[in-house]
């Protein structure tokens, strides 16, 4: 038995992987016909369901940053699961993206602890045929492909630090993608990443934040998109 994750349902072989317990609760409402509760041990909410697909989809919830992020995909992998898709939430470091926008991860740069203790590259790359599903899905036309930032900071005041983020390519900072890629790298298993952007910056400080309606309706669009993308 896994020490953090307490199944009371049973687990589908995909998943999709919000950080947010909140969130996979409105996912589970969104995507999942009839959810049962997975897991609540740790506030870590999880929900199994039928997708729309007619096939089973647990949404688990993977908490802040990269350690509880590996605690929990590791517990997932040791009860069977075979592909996730990590559904959340990034700060935009493209000036091109706005509020809403989402964006297809196909590679992290490892700048958090968790992700380099677990032998990471300085790049993780994501599994290239969930990326190409991800892209091909339903609702998915606009969506911006490329690398994301995983860094262990929501509040980063280092501009050097970001800039260099950007320099390298990344579309939007986020805090667990690069530890789920890689932790899916040690156990052989397929993941990917699809992010809604819920904060941009205006200049070198001023933050503008998704308002609660914009945000519920991202949400959605992750949720179709990322099951869509786990179709069986």
């Amino acid at each position: 038995m896994p020490v953090h994750i307490h199944p009371t349902a049973p687990l589908a072989r995909r998943a999709l992987l919000p950080g947010d317990p909140g969130r996979a609760l409105a996912l589970a409402q969104l995507v999942l016909a009839e959810p049962k509760m997975f897991n609540h041990n740790r506030g870590l909410w999880g929900y199994t369901g039928a997708a729309a697909d007619g096939e089973l989809l647990t949404i688990q919830s993977t908490g802040m940053g990269g350690p509880s992020a590996a605690i929990v995909l590791e517990e997932l992998c040791d009860l069977g699961l075979e592909l996730a898709i990590r559904v959340g939430t990034c700060g935009a470091l493209d000036p091109e993206l706005e509020l809403g926008d989402l964006v297809i991860a196909d590679a992290a740069l490892a700048a958090d602890g968790a992700s380099r203790a677990l032998g990471a590259a300085a790049r993780v790359a994501a599994d290239a045929g969930l990326v190409a599903a991800l892209r091909a899905a339903d609702g998915a036309a606009g969506a911006r492909t490329g690398a994301v930032a995983s860094s262990d900071l929501f509040y980063d005041r280092d501009r050097d630090r970001v800039d260099g983020w950007r320099r390298a390519g990344a579309l939007a900072i986020e805090m667990e993608a690069a530890t789920l890629l890689r932790v899916g790298e040690l156990r052989r298993i397929r993941v990917g990443c699809l992010l809604a952007v819920t904060d941009v910056f205006d200049g070198q400080a001023a933050r503008r934040r998704i308002d609660a309606e914009d945000l519920l309706k991202a949400t959605e669009q992750l949720g179709r998109l990322g099951a869509g993308a786990l179709r069986a």
